[in-house]
């Protein structure tokens, strides 16, 4: 997704996948990485889902790939779905869409609310075989579809039983998803963290997360006690795991009312449990926000903390535009939310990020996708925001790359170039190709019905609605760089937009 990994992180994954098609003679092949999609336990919410992985590497000459679905981990039963000769799509990763091409057969249609397991492994040209590499998700299609009803809970305190940094837990900005609190080893026979939420609040739903990268720190059987004064405390019904395998939780149970909360902690996988972020949630909405009098935009700070990437909102007051903004989270707009506004916005504009989304509780971006589907005010998407208007179709539309563009930051001769695929009045005084800010490591890969593909370099850089004003860019157009041609197509949209207005109060 949208984000700017650290080059010491990225470079470790590109030791460990293939830098291209082909490969030498007398060197094993190794397994296709599957932590790209869908990834372990997501939730894929179409049923003709993005299956997508990174290259193995080894083998004679070029490789090919066998992919399998199936309902069974042993991928066994008569819902197994076979794709064969399957080749390398680029130097770092593959992918299979179509796989209910064959819609006469029943067996290629996969079964909403029902788990999946997913397996590939590599064959090269004198036909030896790699071990394979298996993942799962779950398939929900309507996980996706309508704002969460739940409201973040902030938390005054945390207390552990041991370890260090517990701020960790609850620190909820993007890089925030990759540190952590770690009880100390070996420990007491459990480990626990207690929650002072401030005041009472009826909670009713909480996500975890643990190790994204290895099972060491999973939690294995953990529960969710209750207490009225932080002293004595309860289970909470419902918010109780046992023989847990997997890194990503989302619990939900009947609400609660309580101040505070304590994580207890039985076993565990690993010398010492392992927490990256918990996020508490009550039912409820946010309440609508305040808004600018006179023509202004809407900003979705898509960053986990609710904020934009880049001083978007800046540069949207600088331009000569007569323009304000307002920047709501994403985590609290919906289209009910947007048609209780007491201004309706020229535009929205959906800001770019720098998580992981497999590490991110995407519910949160629900009522986003709400107003992609459905709102009729013009909608500029960039870099996240972008990929989202994908997501808003299903959450495999957008991938991993395999490697970071983020040739802003390099020499002129090694930037991307953006070539403009099909001529819109978003272009308008751009040439073609033109250069723009990269900081990014995934982008759209599935664009859905009733979009096109407007500009591109070695993967797809805008897109656009061909039924309402609705537009996507991968790039920066709104970060200051003397280069940065992609700034006139942020201009062109938002003039697009101011006119829209003056047609629909004149219309």
């Amino acid at each position: 997704m949208t984000r700017l990994r650290s080059f010491l992180v990225f470079s470790l994954i590109l030791l460990l996948i293939s830098p291209c098609a082909s490969s030498d003679e007398n060197i094993p092949l190794t397994a296709p990485k599957l932590t790209n999609n869908p990834s372990w336990d997501i939730i894929a919410t179409n049923n003709r889902p993005l299956f997508s992985f990174f290259n193995a590497s080894g083998g004679t000459g070029k490789r090919i790939y066998t992919v399998q679905i199936d309902t069974s981990p042993k991928f066994d039963s008569e819902a197994l779905i076979t794709y064969e000769s399957v080749p390398e799509q680029t130097q770092y990763i593959t992918g299979k869409k179509d796989i209910s091409h064959k819609l006469l057969e029943e067996k290629d249609t996969l079964s909403d609310k029902t788990r999946y397991h997913w397996r590939v492994r590599a064959v090269d040209e004198a036909g030896n075989e790699g071990p394979w590499a298996t993942s799962r998700f779950y398939l929900d299609t309507q996980a996706d579809d309508s704002f969460m009803g739940l409201v973040r809970v902030p938390v005054a305190g945390v207390k552990v039983s041991s370890g260090e940094n517990p701020k960790n837990i609850t620190d909820l900005d993007d890089p925030g998803q990759v540190t952590f609190w770690r009880g100390t080893p070996p420990g007491s026979e459990t480990q626990w963290v207690e929650f002072d939420l401030g005041r009472i609040w009826d909670i009713s739903r909480i996500w975890m997360l643990s190790n994204p990268n290895s099972p060491d720190g999973w939690l294995k059987n953990f529960g969710w006690q209750t207490s009225a004064d932080g002293k004595a405390w309860i289970g909470v019904k419902g918010a109780a795991v046992e023989n847990n395998d997997t890194f990503r939780n989302i619990l939900n149970f009947p609400r609660v009312k309580t101040r505070y909360l304590r994580l207890l902690i039985k076993d565990w996988y690993g010398y010492s449990p392992q927490i990256n972020a918990v996020t508490l949630y009550a039912e409820g909405k946010p309440p609508v926000p305040d808004v600018p009098e006179g023509d202004y935009v809407l900003l979705v700070g898509n960053q986990q903390n609710g904020y934009t990437f880049s001083a978007l909102a800046d540069f949207v007051e600088s331009l000569p535009l007569g323009l304000k903004t307002i920047t709501v989270p994403h985590y609290e707009v919906s289209l009910e939310m947007l048609n209780s506004l007491k201004n309706r916005p020229v535009a929205v504009i959906m800001s770019g990020n720098n998580a992981d989304y497999p590490n991110l509780p995407m519910f949160e971006y629900n009522g986003e996708y709400e107003i992609i589907r459905e709102s009729d005010i013009p909608i500029l998407g960039i870099c996240c925001g972008h990929q989202q208007l994908a997501m808003a179709y299903g959450y495999t539309y957008a991938r991993s790359m395999g490697w970071d563009d983020i040739t802003a930051m390099e020499k002129a001769r090694t930037r991307t170039e953006i070539e403009i695929v099909k001529q819109d009045p978003v272009f308008k005084g751009m040439k073609s190709p033109f250069t723009a800010v990269e900081i990014h490591g995934w982008a759209v890969a599935i664009t859905p019905g009733d979009h096109e593909v407007i500009a591109r370099s070695s993967y797809v850089q805008a897109i656009k609605s061909t039924k309402k004003m609705l537009y996507g860019e991968q790039f920066h157009g709104e970060i200051k760089a003397p280069y940065n041609e992609g700034r006139t197509y942020l201009v062109n949209f938002l003039e697009m937009a101011l006119e829209n207005k003056t047609e629909v109060t004149n219309g």
